[in-house]
C-alpha cells in the first residue's frame, strides 16, 4: 500500500493544500504534480530535498513517496558546504531545491520548475541500488554534523502515521497549521498523518512571531497546532492562552520534555476551554512520534508520556 493512496478513500476534489497567498490544492491536482515528476525522475533513484515549508517543497516531498523515490530530507538553510559532503558521501543523482539555491550547483542540469522548486541533475554521480523497502533518510537532530542518517521503509512510515491518525482521531475535516520544519521526522509526521487522512494542510513558512502566521491561522480556521518545548514557550510569551481561537481544539506536543510549570499551564488552558492537548515522546530512527499521553490524562498523569 502506498501512503498517499489518497484518491481511493476520499474525494479527489478535496482541498489538500491552503498556503498563506491563497493557493489551493486539490487531492487531484496533487497527484497530477506527482504523475509530471514522474517522468522526470526515475523511481528508485536517490534525491537530495532541500526543504522549507512552502508548495514546492510539498509536492515533491508527495511526489517522491508516491514515486518510489527515496529523499534525503534536508534543511534548505543547511550550508552549503555540509551539503556538498553530503553530496560527495552519498553520491545523489537529483536535488529539489529551492530555484533560488540552484545557482550552488553550477556543474549541474536543471530539469524542470514546480511552483518555486527546481530538480537538478547532478554531474558525476550515478544510479544507486537501492533497497526496494527504503522509502526515505532522515538526519537525526544530533548528526547534523555528520553524514549518517536514519533509513525508514515504506512500511515504518505507513504503520507509524496510521497509528498518529487513530490516536489523535485526524479525519477529512482537520486543518493542521504547519509550525515545523518538514526536514524535521515531528513535522513531517504531521504531514503524512494530515494527508493521509483526506485532511488540509494549512502551509506556511512564517513563524510564531509574525503576525501574518496568525492572520492566516485565523482566516483559515486551524484546528489544531503542534510544537517543541520551546514552541510552547514561546505561545506563552506571546500570551497565546487569551487569544480567541474557536477553532482550534488540539494542541501536540513532542520534541523534548516540557517544563513541568509550562505543561501544567497549558493542561489547565485547555481544559477550560475544552481543547485536547497531547504530550509525546519520539525519534527519528522510529519514524516520528512513538508514545502519547491520552489528553483526558494530561493532568492526573503529567510528566507521562
Amino acid at each position: 500500500m502506498n501512503l498517499f493512496e489518497i484518491s481511493v478513500k476520499f474525494p479527489q476534489e478535496n482541498i489538500a493544500v491552503i498556503t498563506e497567498d491563497d493557493i489551493s490544492i486539490s487531492y487531484i491536482e496533487l497527484d497530477n504534480f506527482a504523475e509530471f515528476l514522474k517522468d522526470k525522475i526515475p523511481s528508485r533513484s536517490l534525491i537530495f530535498s532541500l526543504n522549507k515549508n512552502t508548495l514546492g517543497s510539498l509536492v515533491g516531498y508527495y511526489s517522491f513517496l508516491k514515486n518510489k523515490v527515496v529523499p534525503l530530507m534536508l534543511d534548505a538553510k543547511m550550508d552549503i558546504q555540509l551539503i556538498n559532503s553530503l553530496i560527495a558521501c552519498y553520491k545523489p543523482e537529483y536535488l529539489w531545491l529551492p530555484k533560488d539555491d540552484s545557482t550552488n550547483f553550477p556543474k549541474s542540469n536543471i530539469i524542470c520548475s514546480l511552483f518555486d522548486y527546481s530538480l537538478i541533475k547532478l554531474k558525476n554521480c550515478y544510479n544507486q541500488l537501492l533497497h526496494e523497502d527504503l522509502a526515505l533518510l532522515l538526519a537525526t537532530s544530533g548528526s547534523t554534523g555528520s553524514p549518517k542518517v536514519v533509513k525508514l521503509t515504506y512500511q515504518n512510515i505507513e504503520s507509524n502515521t496510521l497509528s498518529i491518525i487513530e490516536y489523535l482521531s485526524i479525519n477529512q475535516n482537520e486543518r493542521p497549521i504547519t509550525t515545523l520544519p518538514m526536514s524535521y521526522s515531528f513535522g513531517l509526521s504531521i504531514i503524512n498523518s494530515h494527508l493521509s487522512s483526506g485532511a488540509t494542510l494549512l502551509l506556511t513558512n512564517r513563524s510564531l512571531f509574525e503576525k501574518e502566521f496568525w492572520s492566516f491561522l485565523k482566516k483559515e480556521k486551524a484546528t489544531s497546532l503542534s510544537g517543541v518545548p520551546y514552541t510552547f514557550d514561546m505561545l506563552k510569551k506571546l500570551r497565546f492562552t487569551r487569544m480567541d481561537l474557536p477553532h482550534l481544539q488540539t494542541l501536540t506536543q513532542a520534541g523534548g520534555k516540557m517544563n513541568k510549570d509550562l505543561n501544567n499551564d497549558f493542561v489547565e488552558f485547555c481544559k477550560v476551554s475544552k481543547k485536547r492537548f497531547f504530550v509525546m515522546y519520539g525519534q527519528t530512527e522510529a519514524t516520528a512520534r512513538m508514545s502519547y499521553l491520552p489528553h483526558e490524562f494530561a493532568l492526573s498523569k503529567m510528566g507521562s508520556i
